[in-house]
């Protein structure tokens, strides 16, 4: 060892020394700043992925299929970031985790800090501290950011597919909609629309088998999830040509491009928070205990507390797989901690489809992963601190 490296180690001895005995909370703060040193470049790196892989392809898919202008493709598309964040929290944990350990570790950081007497246990307490606020961050995201990004992206959504058809200033045009097969499900015609206003409607619709439905009004309106239609008459017209039924009405709606009932099914969860989820659940109890979708819902519910908590119990898991031996070539523990956050997702992703499925309890489903990374991380953590040395 040469003299640099010696009067490294008997400096650090010195301070480490001083930190025990008499000032224990610079050690703490060592820990924390080089902790967020590498934290936040890592949320940015990993939304960043997540954002080119998954979030561009649904912006393309948006484009392509719905006919989406770009600007507002992509402005629903940044509305979903909080959630994204959510997620790669504990990935950031993690990696800083690895990465601070690491640095003490291949500085003999570590083993001085062991000659002074303190151990692992010591060592761990500033990072724990530091993932259970990242773990309330998460939960605060979660809960109050999350929802109202999540519901201003579908009503974005939803309002660019409805307007995208209607060009201002126009007369005499129609338009089609097609269901999901491409197969014509609607014709409109419009006589004028101004200033969002809308005048002589006719809607034929062909979405039902065996009948033909002829909708005509004199004003309509074009809302984020359906269209309302005033003072209009309903045909129903058989395929022989002969008619069925006529409805007048004063005030009439019509789902259209998605279907309202099927739409709100599967953004309730993303748009509650934890308390107001737990309400609808309970409603939906009273009304159907039966009903199939109340697995998910209670999954959803149960990951708002789960998937925060993960940030805390990730955290026991990168101390030991940072500290490699003295004499390894390249650090193991960043190579594990990306094997590791893939099965995770992998993991949580096999386990909520089991719960959506019935097979798991909704419950034990939500938590299962975080309980496999909590065994997992007192393991290594005790094989790290107690048996190897």
């Amino acid at each position: 060892m040469t003299s640099l490296n010696l009067y490294k180690l008997n400096k650090m001895k010195k301070i480490l020394t001083k930190v025990k005995n008499f000032h224990p909370g610079i050690l703490d703060k060592y820990l924390l700043k080089q902790l967020l040193e590498t934290f936040f470049p890592g949320i940015v790196v990993f939304t960043s992925l997540v954002f080119a892989s998954d979030q561009f392809l649904y912006l393309v898919k948006q484009i392509s299929n719905y006919g989406i202008p770009f600007k507002v493709a992509f402005l629903a598309v940044l509305l979903q970031m909080p959630y994204i964040i959510v997620f790669t929290i504990p990935m950031a944990i993690l990696l800083a985790t690895i990465l601070t350990f690491n640095r003490f570790n291949t500085n003999n950081e570590i083993t001085v800090m062991r000659a002074c007497g303190i151990n692992l246990r010591r060592l761990a307490m500033p990072v724990l501290i530091f993932s259970f606020v990242a773990a309330l961050s998460s939960f605060f995201i979660n809960e109050f950011v999350v929802p109202a990004a999540n519901t201003q992206a579908r009503n974005l959504m939803l309002w660019a597919i409805m307007q995208k058809n209607l060009p201002s200033a126009k007369t005499n045009f129609s338009f089609k909609e097609f269901d999901v097969n491409k197969q014509l499900k609607r014709l409109f015609y419009i006589s004028k629309y101004e200033d969002k206003k809308i005048e002589g409607v006719t809607v034929m619709d062909l979405s039902k088998q065996g009948i033909i439905q002829v909708l005509q009004a004199k004003h309509a309106e074009a809302l984020p999830d359906k269209w309302k239609f005033y003072d209009a008459v309903n045909y129903t017209i058989s395929q022989n040509g002969k008619i069925m039924n006529t409805a007048v009405f004063k005030e009439s709606a019509m789902n259209t491009v998605f279907n309202l009932s099927k739409l709100k099914k599967l953004h309730r969860a993303g748009e509650l928070n934890f308390f107001d989820l737990s309400k609808y659940i309970s409603k939906v109890e009273e009304k159907e205990k039966d009903n199939p979708d109340l697995a998910e819902l209670k999954i959803r519910l149960y990951e708002k507390i789960s998937l925060p908590a993960t940030c805390f119990l990730i955290s026991i898991i990168g101390i030991p797989l940072a500290i490699t031996p003295p004499r390894a070539r390249f650090n193991r523990g960043l190579l594990f901690s990306i094997l590791i956050i893939f099965l995770y997702y992998l993991l949580r992703a096999i386990s909520t489809s089991l719960g959506e499925a019935q097979i798991l309890d909704s419950l034990f489903a939500a938590w299962f992963p975080n309980l496999v990374v909590f065994i997992l991380g007192c393991w290594l953590f005790y094989r790290k601190e107690f048996l190897v040395r």
